[in-house]
């Protein structure tokens, strides 16, 4: 399986790795520790099967002169009857362009017309705790009411990951995001 993620910037990235930190320091869940070197992502697209050779190219040529995107974090989620928790961003008109432009130029790989991740069905997150028990949703959602504050950042770089297992997930290849030219 194969995932196309949108990865932040680095102060971004610390915030969000602080709350996974904190989440394990007060013992409601270790679930950002599961996989080495998860890296905070929103998920733009998924896959079953990929020729990664061609996409690599395509994601190359198409990524190569697109711009940073910025966002906000002011919301904490959950999907219903889920057990995950999540930072939800505003949905800006450079985060839904990010997405729906991604979708447009590979839309020809989707092999999953149930995907969460298509436009239709996308709710734009990043993932702070999953496979929660009822009271550890309670104890997770709490701490983050009480502790995580409006972040605003920005996607720097996207990249496709490979789940080979569960606990085993592999950047296959990435693309950086250009600043904004002045």
């Amino acid at each position: 399986m194969y995932g196309m993620i949108a990865l932040f910037d680095e102060q971004t990235e610390k915030r969000i790795r602080e709350v996974w930190e904190g989440l394990k320091r007060e013992g409601i869940t270790s679930y950002a520790f599961e996989v080495s070197d998860r890296q905070p992502h929103i998920t733009l697209a998924s896959y079953n099967r990929l020729d990664v050779e061609a996409y690599i190219g395509l994601l190359d040529t198409h990524y190569q002169s697109k711009e940073v995107v910025h966002l906000t974090f002011s919301t904490v989620g959950t999907f219903i009857q889920s057990g995950a928790l999540f930072l939800s961003p505003t949905i800006s008109s450079g985060l839904r362009g990010l997405h729906s432009e991604h979708h447009r130029v590979f839309g020809s790989f989707n092999d999953n017309v149930e995907s969460l991740y298509l436009p239709e069905s996308w709710i734009p997150h990043c993932t702070l705790a999953n496979r929660l028990s009822k009271k550890e949703m309670k104890d997770a959602f709490e701490y983050c009411t009480d502790t995580v504050k409006p972040l605003s950042g920005k996607v720097v770089e996207v990249a496709l990951i490979e789940l080979v297992t569960p606990s085993d997930v592999r950047v296959v290849h990435s693309v950086s995001l250009s600043e904004k030219s002045t």
